[in-house]
């Protein structure tokens, strides 16, 4: 009798440690302290489509899209950082004017939805406003530009996308550009590295306390961006090379030089990027994917076909162990305050187990088992991201953002 109320009783304390997402995924107490955010999600891409609402809950089989409220709810997000992503165009002034409204335009999506539905969402534009969003019951909505084409030659724009809210930068995205080159050029090196300008690109996120995002950055631009950077960088989602030779991934030696300059790796959810090439077959599937939709019946249209495609070429996909193992590697080389993680969803991202917003409760519950403490979960989730933007802000010049 006394081994079965022991037995009881140690059920009951699991019970009190643990609720269950909407999903059935179990949500240890651990990962609902802690404030978790995700520093790469590109959803900001759908909020234009027509009939398409963050509000709402969607489904991955019907329209692709893999975050919503309602998820981010069930998975215990808490926020992130949502993207101003623009892709690489031509190098011309046409070509800089009409990225620049691009990436206007979707800042001001950002901002507008967060407007819109006030009594969900809360503009970050400090680090310290997370945990107050956070403690208000909101989801934190941070902004992030990816690949700073849109600044063109004109680096006073910076100050102004800072004002507007975005708080982390990063210079390049697919393909080489005026400021630094890129981890997938497409011709190979043109800087060998950072640019003249985009040297002065990091001064100035430095001056204006905007964390440095060196995610697509070729090696090279990676290594003079710690060697300039007076505040520690970011990458916000990126992977190991020793676990998965892939060209956006990050070799141990520059990862340690990351840590040394207090840095921080976001491992990022994507098959490639985790050991698991894509494959051939499915490549229409990934330009399908590519291609911008107007409404939601597109989006749905849109994944009906991409399903398709998939069922005809079957393939694997990276899953949990993949991940896991790459975050157990991270934190065995540099130490848990440097290691954090990003779904990439609504980029590209998402694998066996963590395909969408309502899976981030498996990662804890993995690492857990792992053997991570609470408190590393708490640094991982969102305390080493806040700390080095935190740090990013603290080294701003105060005249220069004055006022914002």
């Amino acid at each position: 009798m006394r081994k079965r109320a022991i037995i009881l009783g140690a059920a009951a304390l699991v019970a009190s440690s643990v609720v269950f997402a909407r999903n059935g995924a179990p949500m240890p107490s651990a990962h609902r302290d802690a404030i978790v955010l995700d520093t790469h999600i590109d959803t900001p891409a759908l909020l234009h489509v027509v009939g398409w609402s963050i509000m709402d809950r969607h489904s991955l089989s019907v329209d692709g899209t893999q975050v919503d409220l309602p998820r981010m709810r069930d998975g215990g997000l808490d926020g992130g950082f949502f993207v101003v992503f623009t892709e690489q165009g031509p190098r011309t002034p046409t070509g800089y004017t009409v990225a620049r409204d691009e990436a206007l335009m979707r800042t001001i999506e950002i901002r507008d939805m967060v407007a819109r539905h006030h009594e969900a969402f809360q503009l970050a534009t400090r680090a310290d406003d997370a945990e107050k969003i956070v403690k208000s019951g909101k989801r934190a909505v941070f902004m992030s530009m990816e690949n700073s084409y849109p600044i063109g030659q004109d680096l006073s724009l910076m100050r102004t996308f800072r004002a507007l809210g975005v708080t982390m930068m990063g210079p390049v995205h697919v393909g080489n550009n005026d400021l630094a080159d890129s981890s997938n050029p497409d011709n190979g090196p043109e800087w060998h590295g950072l640019s003249p300008l985009g040297r002065q690109w990091v001064a100035e996120a430095n001056r204006l306390g905007i964390l440095i995002d060196a995610s697509h950055a070729s090696p090279e631009a990676l290594d003079d961006i710690l060697a300039l950077s007076d505040a520690p960088i970011i990458l916000s989602h990126s992977s190991l090379k020793s676990l998965a030779d892939n060209p956006r991934n990050i070799d141990d030696t520059r990862l340690r030089a990351l840590a040394a300059k207090r840095g921080v790796i976001q491992i990022n959810a994507v098959s490639s990027h985790l050991g698991v090439p894509n494959s051939p077959g499915r490549a229409p599937a990934r330009t399908l994917l590519g291609q911008p939709a107007a409404t939601i019946a597109e989006l749905r249209a849109q994944r009906a076909t991409v399903l398709k495609i998939e069922r005809e070429n079957p393939a694997p996909r990276a899953d949990l162990d993949h991940l896991v193992a790459q975050i157990r590697h991270a934190v065995a080389l540099v130490g848990i305050d440097h290691v954090g993680l990003s779904g990439d969803f609504d980029g590209g991202g998402g694998i066996d187990g963590f395909d969408e917003a309502s899976d981030y409760p498996k990662i804890s519950q993995r690492l857990l088992a792992a053997g991570f403490t609470a408190e590393d979960l708490r640094k991982f989730w969102g305390g080493n991201v806040l700390r080095v933007l935190r740090e990013a802000q603290a080294r701003a010049e105060p005249s220069a953002v004055a006022g914002m």
